[in-house]
């Protein structure tokens, strides 16, 4: 106990509005929207407008980890406010190019693996489908 810093919280944590531009294909996609965000912590409230593809959320919370929680959902998410964004692009370092694999890469094409993956009904089907000799 006697380890233990006792720290004075002198600033005043208010509640803030972080309004995004989402694209919506669906009411579905405002419900997913909607549950993603009501499950971090500090939110009060998810308000979802799908005519102005919009979504405002209005709580204590960081609204950089409210945005890439968004773009966990949905990639082309960014914030209403243009500044906003140039202000996320500073503050994240671009990250390097994936490099293709050598040529004499001894990995299986995604094609083999999924011919692999299939079940036996599945391999009758295309077999029996495929006579055309």
């Amino acid at each position: 106990m006697a380890n233990m810093q006792i720290v004075v919280a002198s600033k005043n944590v208010e509640p803030q509005y972080v309004e995004m531009i989402v694209p919506l294909y669906s009411y579905g996609c405002e419900r997913k929207v909607k549950k993603a965000l009501s499950h971090l912590k500090g939110i009060y409230s998810v308000t979802v407008d799908y005519n102005q593809q919009k979504v405002t959320v209005w709580g204590i919370c960081n609204k950089f980890d409210v945005l890439s929680t968004m773009k966990s959902k949905r990639k082309e998410a960014r914030f209403w406010k243009p500044e906003d964004n140039i202000e996320m692009e500073e503050a994240q370092p671009s990250s390097p190019q994936p490099s293709l694999p050598p040529k004499g890469s001894s990995k299986p094409s995604l094609a083999l693996m999924k011919a692999r993956s299939l079940s036996w009904k599945a391999w009758q089907k295309v077999f029996t489908r495929s006579y055309s000799f």
